[in-house]
């Protein structure tokens, strides 16, 4: 036996000269690696900087004193998130959801490509006769074993959707697409919208803040899956205002191409989140379609102290993204939209939101980082958090706090919650018509710090 060990080890040896290392340690070569500016952000060079107030503390809050912290290099987006581009969300969830049902009937039927029209939507593996070893290990391993008894089945994608009912081809399409649409009895002026409680997200992450601090557990017990409905709630617009008529903005705001570039509103934290969630299984999506390329990091909500870093635009002790200490520039124009003038709401030529790009960027070239609408960060408020946080990328996040920090004042807003400075909260399942976000992802490779660029 000793003697078969030791010729295996040999053979193992001799097997692995011959790659061309000539046995010298020269590292495992992974995936090629292409860093790209994401579309539509720009890279916030990372350095050090004060936190916290930079005037008088005028409302007494005692919650954001001066802390030098420091963060990593960033790409964040030039603007907020528009509700076209948030709209590509709901509009993707839309369609995959429509699909997996249409997937499951056929599965049902028994119908395959082949058998054109539902069939056409079935399930990728529906058609396939002679599996790979793989996929048929899969199959038999894994498929039908989940909590719903599709996971690991992916649906078909090449097909175009059918929205014009008279192109309709089966029953099945047809039961499909009815049960996407409000019923008939509750539409109104002839007109059936799609059933937005239908339009759900689900996706997994990793607690690893749980994991670290429980090392015993099971890798299943720190994974956590989120489902959540991810239309705007449109209602804000009348909720968050008693005896006011905002019904025009209830209405078309979301979804008239009117107002396509202007922010998203309506949108709560977990549904920030989700899109940010979206939005990396999207690019990544593209990314695993052309071989050999790495997948990208994660999109995320910023944290507080990466936003009102970026805010600050590399203006030390600012109180705007401007600078300051006005909210006018030298020739008496507002340069923000916010609620001056003790409420006379149209002086900054805006009465509600406005075009996500207006008004001038910050030096790092970020629009409306304070005014049109707040932003949510992925930090939860804590008075006290800049007294016990760390000065290198600080982030204080308790899952059981439902404050979740918002930032930046928006177009309802006084002068005093543009400051970059003013720390503010909203409760985590709560959406506002004056909220939006921004995300942002960790940038990576040469490094790239603000006292590099200036020195």
């Amino acid at each position: 036996m000793k003697k078969l060990l030791m010729l295996v080890a040999v053979v193992a040896f001799l097997a692995s000269c011959g790659k061309g290392d000539r046995g010298q340690l020269v590292g495992v070569k992974g995936k090629k690696w292409h860093p790209e500016k994401p579309y539509g952000m720009t890279l916030v060079p990372g350095g050090s900087f004060i936190m916290g107030k930079a005037d008088d503390d005028i409302a007494a809050t005692l919650n954001a004193p001066a802390k030098t912290v420091t963060v990593p290099s960033f790409y964040m987006d030039e603007t907020e998130i528009t509700n076209s581009e948030y709209r590509q969300f709901t509009e993707w969830v839309r369609d995959s959801t429509l699909r997996m049902r249409l997937a499951i009937l056929a599965d049902d039927e028994g119908l395959t490509p082949g058998d054109g029209g539902t069939g056409d939507f079935a399930f990728k593996d529906a058609s396939n006769e002679d599996p790979s070893v793989w996929e048929q290990y899969v199959e038999d391993n894994y498929i039908g074993l989940g909590e719903t008894g599709y996971e690991g089945r992916q649906l078909n994608w090449d097909e175009d959707l059918i929205w014009d009912t008279e192109d309709i081809p089966d029953e099945y399409y047809a039961e499909a697409y009815d049960s996407m649409y409000i019923p008939f009895e509750e539409a109104y002026n002839g007109k059936r919208s799609v059933d937005v409680e239908k339009l759900i997200f689900r996706y997994s992450v990793k607690d690893i803040q749980k994991a670290v601090k429980n090392p015993g557990l099971s890798r299943k017990e720190f994974i956590k899956t989120y489902i959540t409905k991810i239309y705007p709630d449109t209602t804000v617009w009348i909720r968050d205002f008693n005896y006011s008529y905002n019904e025009p903005m209830h209405n078309d705001y979301f979804y008239h191409e009117a107002y396509s570039d202007y922010p998203v509103v309506g949108v709560n934290w977990m549904q920030a989140k989700a899109f940010a969630q979206w939005r990396t299984l999207y690019h990544n999506g593209y990314r695993r379609k052309q071989k050999g390329r790495d997948d990208v990091f994660p999109y995320r909500l910023p944290t507080e102290a990466e936003w009102e870093y970026a805010a600050r635009g590399g203006l030390e002790g600012a109180t705007f993204p401007w600078g300051g200490p006005y909210a006018k520039n030298d020739r008496g124009c507002f340069l923000a939209n916010f609620k001056p003038l003790r409420g006379d709401y149209a002086a900054d030529q805006a009465l509600y939101t406005v075009e996500a790009d207006a008004y001038e960027p910050n030096d790092y070239n970020l629009y409306n980082m304070s005014g049109n609408v707040s932003e949510w960060v992925n930090s939860s408020y804590e008075p006290g958090a800049y007294e016990y946080m760390s000065s290198m990328s600080p982030i204080v996040n308790d899952e059981n706090n439902r404050r979740k920090g918002v930032r930046g004042g928006s177009w309802k807003d006084v002068s005093y919650f543009l400051e970059v400075g003013t720390r503010d909260y909203e409760y985590q399942d709560s959406a506002r018509s004056y909220i939006g976000f921004r995300t942002v992802q960790s940038y990576v490779g040469t490094d790239v710090t603000l006292n590099a660029a200036t020195n």
